[in-house]
């Protein structure tokens, strides 16, 4: 049996070109939103009828998502997952509260790294439609690395 030259060299070669191709496959797929590193927000306009004024961050690294918090503040600064009364008031009349629904849909954020799958929780679909908004704006600021504070002009379907 004789050998045929650079036979190992040719074979070498298709080995490491496949290699490095699988590599930016895999990195493409790893980083399908492209997020620049750092920390983003983005918040309401304007405070909305009942005081509170909703805001989402997100603090990015190595192109993922690793952190989402969704909730609002009034213009003393409390936070609304933090009061009670409201709590009590609003799972009492819609069947969920600001502590439920801001986690839930900061979770699907952060575990879907988009908004395309998060769904609409009953009685929480005032902020639903907020969340969306500001998430959109939000990840927008995370894939151009603009970290200044992003204003959004909510649009919530049905209210004028």
């Amino acid at each position: 049996m004789h050998k045929i030259p650079g036979k190992s060299i040719f074979y070498g070669l298709v080995f490491a070109v496949l290699t490095v191709s699988a590599g930016i496959l895999v990195s493409c797929s790893a980083s399908k939103y492209h997020y620049q590193d750092g920390y983003y927000t983005a918040e309401a306009a304007e405070f909305d009828a009942h005081g509170w004024k909703e805001y989402v961050t997100v603090y990015v690294s190595t192109g993922q998502i690793l952190l989402v918090e969704y909730n609002a503040f009034n213009t003393a600064g409390f936070i609304k997952s933090w009061d009670m009364d409201y709590m009590r008031v609003m799972n009492a009349s819609d069947g969920t509260y600001p502590n439920a629904y801001t986690r839930y849909y900061g979770e699907k954020l952060l575990t879907d790294q988009g908004i395309q799958n998060i769904d609409i929780i009953s009685g929480a679909t005032h902020s639903y439609y907020s969340f969306l908004q500001l998430a959109e704006a939000v990840l927008e600021n995370a894939r151009r690395g603009d970290g200044a504070t992003r204003t959004v002009t909510l649009n919530i379907p049905g209210q004028h």
